[in-house]
């Protein structure tokens, strides 16, 4: 009896420590955007693909070792050619088709009331310049941004590569020297976003982290009346 419930215990267990890993600010599988909401169904999708991949894998292992009458045999032309190489590869070519349509869409384009804010990586912090109503407002460790809008990120580096990555509102890009790199994102609801730099950039990257506050209306037009510095 003891044993059976360490056995459940430890099962549960099992289960649960991988799925704790799926949520908190820094989950892809928690979107509050469009295009975070793009990523988690590519997610979705490679994961379906990959299960029908292992499942195939696994059928193929058990008819390896379950012994047949050769007359019921199935061709060994059948399950490389067919199965092996035909069901696995279609698999492969509708997820790069569905890869390649959905980061196509997640691409900036020109859109009327799009917002443009500027963020600068540096070791070990962020810097974001947006919009106000007497010029630009710049903030360090908060970029600020208003709910239910597109946002433009212009990316740079003040020294070397970094990745600015908010999970709950879409993936990352990089910050190359010399280099300025746009990503949109868009929050659905007004809160506060968990971002970090994705990329190693030195001894202080762990620390290298920032928060993204989606406001209202009444917020955003608020905060826009801050003095610019």
């Amino acid at each position: 009896m003891v044993g059976g419930g360490r056995a459940h215990a430890l099962s549960l267990l099992s289960i649960g420590v991988p799925l704790a890993g799926c949520a908190g600010p820094f989950s892809t599988l928690e979107p509050n955007g469009p295009a975070a909401e793009r990523v988690a169904t590519l997610w979705w999708v490679m994961l379906g693909g990959s299960a029908l991949i292992s499942t195939l894998v696994a059928v193929l292992i058990v008819v390896a070792f379950v012994k047949r009458d050769s007359e019921t045999r199935v061709s060994p032309k059948l399950w490389i050619g067919g199965f092996g190489l035909g069901f696995t590869s279609a698999v492969l070519m509708a997820l790069l088709a569905y890869a390649l349509v959905l980061g196509e869409s997640t691409l900036p384009t020109p859109r009327d009331g799009t917002v443009a804010v500027a963020a600068e990586g540096r070791q070990w912090d962020w810097r974001f310049r947006q919009p106000g109503v007497s010029g630009e407002i710049a903030t360090e460790g908060v970029l600020n941004i208003p709910v239910g809008v597109p946002v433009d990120v212009h990316i740079t580096t003040q020294d070397v590569i970094h990745s600015f990555w908010v999970p709950q509102l879409a993936g990352k890009m990089d910050a190359i020297p010399g280099k300025t790199n746009v990503l949109r994102i868009e929050a659905s609801l007004p809160g506060t976003y968990e971002g970090r730099c994705a990329e190693f950039c030195g001894i202080g990257h762990a620390g290298n982290v920032f928060r993204v506050v989606a406001h209202d209306a009444d917020g955003w037009a608020a905060f826009q009346r801050s003095e610019p510095r």
